[in-house]
């Protein structure tokens, strides 16, 4: 720690590939009946199309907690328009109004069910005085969680439940993820790296079983030939920019670096899901090593255009991840932290007390509240990133996190039991330069 400084456009009749099975490879972008809807301006600074000299969009990370005990209760809630949980997070979208959006936390549904119900009787319906948003394109694809190994990953001495699934799970495609945009996706050049093998990346931190002599030997040499390095999955999703280079958004969800023992298998595992986004956008021989699910070699060329996000589980200065994790993005020479804040964060840091004194890190940048009880729980931390490549402009960013005297504060925000998530939604504008012209 530092030491504080599916997916077809909706009743059209082209075929497209989707995904089958929780661990097929799909490549799956989606559009409403009758094509796309257009190009979209939602006001204020933000500028779109051919015609503008500059392009700017507002890239946004939100766990919403969408996710549910058993498959097909997220189905279910979604499937009318009175959920309030939904609700919350719809309403949070649409006073946030981002253009390019990743939900972590999402069940995956095969074929886009869950993420068209979501779209149509949440967030294209109006909450509350706020304007419904509209997201005519969305990626989603199979995830590593719940998904059974047959192995024994835990060393518990049997081969059950979700500890024993390549990422902690109850059923498959729980915890999963979505992109949400109002720009077209690429869906040809999209890249899921679902089935990378934790073993394949070098120097991996793979973890000791302190009970034997012989070093990184927790998962038996059988165990690591199939275990993968994505608890959720790892996707590159360009976005198309009318008359701009796209845009590469790069979503993941590592594990929490808890719910382990000494051995701490979580923490480095959620520390090599992080190294594989900064090995990813170094490029070169540094991303020599990287395999997508369907065979291609390589990271991201250079000089591209980036945006990073998720929920990283990870702080900078606080909480059990492993040390220098998360820096290995925040000091990137290709990557830049605009530092996005909140006075909520401030607020519960002071009111809630507990384990959040004993923070070194600036509680204006937690985005998720945590349990503060010392010795219980890590307190509030910075959680959830959006981090956009040297290439692009920042603009502005913040945290979604309202102080209590904001009247939105018990719909959308609140504390435990929380209305929406433990999470808030994070967001940072970047602008993208006009072409070149000769």
């Amino acid at each position: 720690m530092r030491t504080r400084p599916s997916l077809v456009p909706l009743a059209a009749a082209a075929t497209t590939a989707l995904a089958i099975g929780a661990l097929a490879v799909p490549a799956t972008a989606a559009g409403p009946a009758g094509g796309p809807r257009g190009e979209h301006s939602h006001g204020g600074s933000h500028g779109h199309g051919h015609g503008q000299k500059h392009a700017e969009l507002r890239f946004s990370t939100f766990n919403a907690s969408l996710n549910r005990l058993t498959a097909g209760e997220l189905v279910s809630d979604l499937s009318s328009p009175d959920d309030p949980q939904a609700a919350a997070v719809a309403e949070t979208i649409q006073r946030t109004d981002p253009d390019v959006l990743l939900i972590n936390e999402f069940d995956y549904v095969e074929g886009g069910v869950a993420a068209e119900l979501f779209r149509e009787n949440y967030l294209e319906v109006g909450h509350n005085g706020a304007a419904p948003v509209d997201y005519p394109y969305y990626f989603v694809a199979p995830v590593n969680t719940g998904v059974p190994s047959g192995l024994d990953l835990d060393n518990s001495g049997t081969v059950e439940g979700g500890n024993d699934a390549y990422g902690f799970g109850t059923f498959p495609g729980q915890y999963g993820m979505i992109v949400y945009s109002k720009y077209p996706i690429a869906s040809d050049d999209v890249r899921t790296f679902q089935d990378f093998l934790w073993k394949d990346m070098p120097g991996a931190l793979l973890p000791d079983d302190p009970a034997t002599p012989a070093p990184r030997d927790w998962y038996s040499p059988a165990e690591l030939d199939v275990f993968r390095l994505s608890s959720k999955s790892h996707w590159d999703v360009p976005i198309r920019v009318p008359g701009r280079e796209p845009v590469h958004f790069l979503v993941s969800h590592p594990t929490p670096p808890t719910f382990d023992g000494t051995e701490d298998r979580n923490g480095t595992r959620n520390h090599d899901e992080i190294r594989f986004w900064a090995d990813y956008v170094s490029g070169g021989r540094q991303a020599g090593y990287i395999y997508d699910d369907e065979g291609r070699r390589g990271g991201l060329e250079r000089h591209r255009h980036f945006v990073i996000a998720g929920d990283q589980n990870a702080d900078p200065y606080d909480g059990d991840s492993v040390d220098e994790a998360i820096n290995q993005l925040l000091d990137h020479p290709r990557v830049q932290d605009p530092h996005p804040t909140s006075t909520g964060a401030v607020e519960q840091a002071r009111l809630q007390a507990g384990a959040n004194l004993t923070h070194t890190g600036p509680d204006a940048e937690d985005t998720a509240d945590f349990d503060d009880v010392v010795g219980r729980g890590p307190g509030n931390l910075r959680a959830d990133y959006v981090l956009p490549s040297r290439t692009l402009q920042v603009r502005g960013a913040g945290v979604y996190w309202l102080p209590t005297s904001d009247p939105l504060f018990s719909r959308l925000v609140g504390v435990y039991p929380f209305p929406a998530s433990d999470h808030r939604l994070v967001w940072v504008d970047v602008r993208l330069r006009g072409p070149h012209r000769r």
